[in-house]
């Protein structure tokens, strides 16, 4: 949303909205800006958060991009230049050149300068394993030394340096699943109807067109890589040159791949604030208070008074009447653990993820046909129909 353009594609907040509450950090990045990165955000909201206490108000943060509001919450971000600005780098991203790398050199460079960063990440998790490069190359030490300097700082924890407003607090809105995912498809025909299409064509005439004819189009980055938008690529580049009826047919294979991606996106952010949040507590995390939201027909009982009651009571100094959320976690649990499946040929770190491959489709058909061949006495060898990712989104070695 700090990118100009595609309103209606990044649900952003209407213009009657912001009337009624001053509203920041939206629509002020060109577009054509690929590398505004999250050191850039915070650099510019700190000073808003600011600015706002000291008018005896109260900031809040909406989300979102979970990385960003960590960003606002934890000392947990890394400034790589000498003076850090919050505007964006006129010169090349060290970090996107990285990224240009293959998976195998890039993680092998790591290694060699900071081999406890690499135990930690994936080899194929090209963008954090740039980024630890990029922190290495541009500070002269090894990104996993800075993390356990902040850990260590009065405050810090496992999940990184201390909280930056210590009385601080989440409240998280949650609905059931098959409530969510029929509201979430609802809200993609609503775009549509509120004039998606329009917004799609005009921002590619404007933006994506020369990027497409020049083969230079990149969908990881910048405003580029919002859900929605690189999901009518088929239909915006093939508009006019194709039959009404395969356009039509394209149009409708973007509208379900929206609906789809929106949907897992929103898992992902739950899952976010259960292991962020609840299942690896420290001393470090803001107490969360859940809010059911899966009957809106309710909002006003089980939404907006008790939020109301929990702000209340953070801003006069005394306990909620409302019991923050806590879950059950396990102390033992190793979420740095290294396993490889040599069924699968995929290297699984964590715990948590092995145990959630072990039960994955893919894991259980690869499983299910080693039986039948050994039941055979064949032996397991590469399979033509072996599926190509798993459930839990383990990769492949």
């Amino acid at each position: 949303q700090v990118y100009k353009g595609l309103d209606i594609i990044t649900n952003k907040v209407s213009p009657q909205e912001q009337r009624l509450c001053r509203h920041h950090m939206i629509s002020f990045v060109d577009p054509l800006v690929s590398n505004y990165t999250v050191v850039d955000f915070r650099d510019r909201a700190v000073p808003l958060i600011s600015y706002i206490f000291a008018r005896d108000k109260i900031p809040i943060v909406v989300g979102g991009t979970n990385y960003y509001i960590e960003s606002l919450l934890w000392k947990v971000l890394i400034n790589t230049k000498e003076k850090p600005s919050s505007a964006p780098r006129p010169d090349g991203d060290r970090k996107v050149e990285l990224e240009q790398l293959d998976s195998a050199e890039l993680h092998r460079r790591l290694s060699q300068v900071d081999p406890e960063m690499a135990a930690k990440l994936h080899p194929h998790d090209k963008r954090k394993v740039a980024r630890s490069l990029q922190v290495f190359e541009e500070t002269g030490i090894p990104h996993s030394e800075i993390l356990h300097q902040q850990q260590e700082e009065e405050g810090g924890g496992p999940l990184g340096g201390p909280l930056k407003y210590p009385h601080s607090c989440i409240l998280w809105l949650h609905a059931d699943q098959a409530a969510l995912d029929a509201r979430l498809e609802k809200r993609v025909d609503d775009m549509v109807a509120a004039g998606l299409l329009e917004e799609l064509r005009d921002f590619h005439r404007r933006y994506n067109r020369e990027k497409v004819a020049e083969n230079r189009q990149d969908y990881q980055h910048g405003i580029f890589q919002s859900i929605g938008f690189k999901e009518f690529h088929e239909f915006l580049v093939s508009e006019g040159n194709c039959s009404p009826e395969t356009s039509a047919l394209l149009l409708e294979k973007g509208i379900q791949a929206l609906k789809q991606v929106t949907k897992r996106y929103a898992r992902r952010q739950n899952k976010w604030v259960r292991n962020r949040f609840l299942k690896r507590p420290g001393p470090n995390v803001p107490p969360v208070y859940g809010l059911e939201v899966s009957d809106l027909q309710r909002w006003e009982e089980d939404v907006l008074k008790p939020a109301l009651e929990i702000v209340e009571s953070f801003i006069q100094g005394r306990e909620p009447p409302a019991e923050p959320l806590r879950m059950e976690h396990d102390e033992k649990e190793n979420k740095r653990s290294h396993r490889v499946c040599e069924l699968c040929d995929r290297l699984i770190i964590g715990d948590r993820e092995w145990a959630a491959h072990t039960r994955s489709k893919s894991h259980l058909h690869h499983l299910k046909k080693r039986r039948k061949l050994e039941a055979l006495g064949g032996t397991v060898g590469d399979s033509g129909d072996a599926e190509t990712s798993d459930e839990d989104g383990s990769l492949p070695l």
